[in-house]
């Protein structure tokens, strides 16, 4: 199975016949000959020359290789340079590569051409977003999947001495209304009430030490807030590197806009999936004292994750998607992540009319 690759060390990525090097603690040298990027040639490997020496003498340069055939995706924290031969590379291998900034915000991706191409499948997800009725009607059955999961969490603690039933009868009460709901307007109008009062039950989940007053971002203005927007960022990029495996487009979407410069589709699909990856991997590390508030750092109007604190939290992201668990359908031993494209594939049956859409929702 392949893996995400994260990458925090500032350095090189760069290609050598049909395999990737990560070249640590690469410079930049500044202007380049006729700006040029460099070659990497055969006879460079593993040397480089000093230039302050008299006498230029090699030194070694530790390169590690990564498995092409072993990415799925590279995650990118540090500051990486890289050449075209590197992305046209990346784009025939089918690599994604995620960006993220100094603060560990997401600051875009690299997205290889379509391969996986369907006129007639464009035509019906068009057809689909076009048409008011059926929009609203899988706008309204995305968050009825991602109410469901938020209510999956809430009744997991609520019988362990939490006290969330008043909670979860509103939600339940919003999810009611769903069906009346004439326009995407109004179903993105309920989904933002319940997941107000879904983050109004997270400081009697969390333990003391964190408290979660209201949903900032744009920036984060605390460390919840930090994990969660942290966090979003990579579910929605994990759902876009599997709606790339598929024929869907994953610009048009149903319950977000689709608008210029993003994925609107990974948003939509996201919904379902941000509670059981995001939402529980925070209840997790935070409760069993795995991240604490010294992994954050606070500026005057704005709070992010230090790098310590991102790794760790990746490493359980990349472990949760790992999880396997018995598929009541297929019989079968399947991970998170392909849940995700599972899902996908049932979008795809839903939009060609083969079998009616109905959203993934924790069954265990």
């Amino acid at each position: 199975m392949k893996r995400n690759y994260y990458i925090f060390s500032s350095g090189k990525l760069m290609r050598r016949n049909n395999t990737l090097y990560f070249e640590p603690g690469y410079e930049d040298p500044g202007d380049s000959v006729n700006g040029e990027e460099e070659e990497f040639s055969a006879g460079d490997e593993n040397e480089a020359y000093s230039e302050e020496s008299e006498v230029l003498e090699p030194q070694r340069i530790t390169r590690k290789p990564i498995p092409v055939e072993d990415i799925e995706a590279i995650f990118s924290f540090g500051e990486i340079k890289f050449n075209t031969r590197f992305i046209n590379f990346c784009a025939t291998k089918g690599i994604l590569l995620h960006f993220y900034n100094y603060y560990g915000n997401y600051t875009g991706s690299f997205v290889p051409k379509e391969t996986l191409v369907s006129g007639k499948l464009t035509v019906n997800q068009v057809m689909h977003y076009s048409k008011k009725e059926k929009r609203v009607e899988l706008a309204s059955k995305l968050i009825l999947g991602a109410s469901a999961n938020i209510l999956k969490n809430l009744n997991y603690y609520n019988v362990r001495d939490c006290d969330l039933k008043e909670e979860i009868g509103v939600i339940n009460g919003l999810r009611d209304t769903l069906p009346a709901a004439k326009t995407v307007a109004e179903i993105m109008g309920i989904e933002g009430n319940i997941r107000q009062t879904y983050y109004q039950c997270w400081n009697k989940i969390l333990n003391p030490g964190f408290h979660f007053d209201k949903r900032s971002k744009q920036p984060p203005l605390n460390p919840i807030n930090a994990l969660i927007s942290f966090g979003n960022s990579l579910v929605y990029n994990v759902v876009l590197s599997e709606l790339h495996k598929t024929q869907l487009t994953p610009t048009i979407s149903f319950l977000h806009e689709p608008g210029t410069a993003r994925y609107s589709l990974s948003l939509d699909l996201a919904e379902i999936f941000k509670p059981l990856l995001t939402d529980r991997i925070i209840f997790s590390v935070i409760n069993k004292g795995i991240i604490q508030q010294k992994h954050f750092t606070k500026e005057l109007n704005f709070c992010h994750l230090k790098e310590e604190g991102r790794k760790i939290f990746l490493k359980e992201f990349d472990e949760k998607l790992k999880t396997t668990i018995k598929h009541r359908t297929l019989k079968r031993s399947v991970s998170y992540r392909q849940l995700i494209r599972l899902e996908a594939y049932k979008l795809i049956k839903h939009l060609l009319g083969d079998k009616e859409y109905k959203p993934f929702v924790i069954w265990w």
